[in-house]
């Protein structure tokens, strides 16, 4: 059950995405100076209203809403690709790994000035010619140099680079650790000589500020460094578990926005001799999006309240990204199939919509990767002669 404040909030979260966000995302499309000039404002509005990052921590300057409610509201938010940056949401990660981990310097110079949406932040981990789904793979190397750090190498979809004040990126830092032991996370600003935009790579035709970035010999204090040496690994999967959740919430935002669209359009639209809702293909169209949502939702919502005891949930959260991204492809592209030609121009969000979820499907981690990952933790505990009880997940 939600919470009634939590529904009170939702409600209020929806309304401003329904009637400011959304009628907004044709001008924020577009870029530009009055692309820019228009996210300024509904970030204004969203601070007058109370809906100021609402997700973070009181003590950085957020609204302290406990990770359970945020789950729940992170679902409306994420009805539009904008929703994130309007509503100062999208550092959220950034914030709490600097909050853990950063030294006193970093934390002084941009933890609460990312809060307030002073400036971007950025993550670098993937690597072109490097299979994303492995990152033990991983070539981007930092050296210690005196009281410095060198770090040589090339990432891509470094998502915000062009906006960002800092990058913090994986390197490898040591030669003889275990694999998972070998990789540390350094904090780069963007303005060190050596780190060098190539170019912002379109992703399905989209051009949003996903770009590859060359590291010539960056050098930067080794109080960069986020956590001990070595401890890339577990500190990237602090951030990338409940990121995978708000993902999967988001998508479904996404999805119920699409099965809106749908089922408006079924009512609305008549085709031989009678209304759309009234032929059972399309009816088929609207049972099959209810129960995915559905599924996909209560998935994601077990999976946070167990991540919220302090389990880390890595069989459910492994299922509901597939799950989650699978969800938004399907309610999507039936949605798409019912509006028919008008639903591939840009006169409907949906294919923007579209692109973003086949895209879903690599966000952090391949499907693949999680379909095997899941299966392989059940299949151990069945041959250890345990099993996996659903009723106590």
């Amino acid at each position: 059950m939600t919470d009634d404040h939590v529904r009170a909030l939702r409600a209020r979260v929806r309304e401003f995405m329904v009637d400011l966000v959304e009628p907004a995302e044709p001008t924020l499309h577009g870029g530009g100076a009055a692309a820019e000039a228009l996210m300024a404002d509904l970030q204004r509005q969203a601070r007058d209203a109370g809906l100021w990052a609402i997700g973070h921590p009181k003590h950085l300057g957020g609204g302290g809403l406990p990770f359970l409610d945020y789950v729940h509201v992170n679902e409306v938010q994420g009805r539009s690709e904008y929703g994130q940056v309007a509503l100062g949401t999208f550092t959220l990660q950034d914030s709490l790994m600097l909050d853990r981990y950063a030294s006193q310097e970093w934390r002084s110079a941009y933890l609460e000035p990312i809060v307030r949406a002073e400036f971007w932040p950025s993550f670098a981990m993937t690597e072109p010619g490097v299979a994303g789904s492995d990152p033990t793979l991983l070539q981007t190397s930092a050296v210690v140099d005196g009281d410095s750090w060198v770090i040589n190498g090339r990432k891509w979809f470094t998502t915000g680079a062009q906006r960002a004040r800092y990058t913090t990126v994986m390197v490898r830092t040591e030669t003889d650790a275990p694999v998972h032991e070998s990789f540390s996370l350094i904090i780069v600003p963007t303005s060190d000589p050596g780190y060098r935009i190539v170019r912002d790579t379109a992703v399905l035709g989209l051009v949003e500020d996903h770009c590859e970035v060359v590291y010539d010999d960056v050098r930067v204090p080794l109080t960069n460094s986020l956590g001990p040496r070595g401890a890339g690994f577990r500190i990237a999967q602090e951030r990338l578990g409940p990121g995978r959740i708000f993902h999967a919430m988001r998508w479904l935002g996404q999805a119920q926005r699409a099965f809106d669209l749908m089922c408006e359009r079924l009512n609305a639209r008549s085709a031989h001799g009678s209304s759309l809702a009234a032929k059972q293909l399309m009816q088929q169209h609207v049972f099959d999006s209810f129960t995915e949502i559905q599924s996909a939702r209560l998935m994601t919502l077990a999976a946070a309240r167990r991540m919220d005891a302090g389990d880390q949930a890595r069989v459910e959260i492994g299922a509901l990204k597939v799950a989650g991204a699978r969800t938004l492809h399907n309610v999507v592209d039936r949605a798409l199939q019912v509006y028919g030609a008008e639903g591939l121009t840009d006169d409907t969000p949906l294919s923007r919509m579209y692109r973003t979820a086949r895209f879903a499907r690599f966000y952090d981690g391949a499907d693949e990767v999680h379909v095997e990952s899941v299966a392989k933790r059940l299949l151990r505990r069945y041959a250890s002669g345990d099993r996996w009880e659903f009723g106590d997940h």
